[in-house]
């Protein structure tokens, strides 16, 4: 198992593109993206209006939203 796996709960529908996009950029948990902004996130590749969708579902489920600004 990956070192990073058991902490990493974002959402499973989540395509690998996008996986590794969040990676990259240092983001491995949900409430990690609370502190960015949704402009923020569609700047890296392989983050698109889909993967966007389902982190804006995902937090709202745990009562949290992306950074306004």
């Amino acid at each position: 198992m990956h070192r990073d796996e058991s902490l990493n709960d974002l959402p499973t529908g989540l395509a690998a593109p996008a996986r590794r996009a969040l990676a990259g950029a240092g983001y491995v948990r949900l409430e990690q993206l609370a502190r960015v902004r949704e402009a923020d996130l569609l700047k890296l590749h392989g983050i698109g209006p889909k993967a966007l969708s389902l982190l804006r579902q995902a937090l709202a489920d745990r009562g949290l939203s992306f950074a306004e600004h």
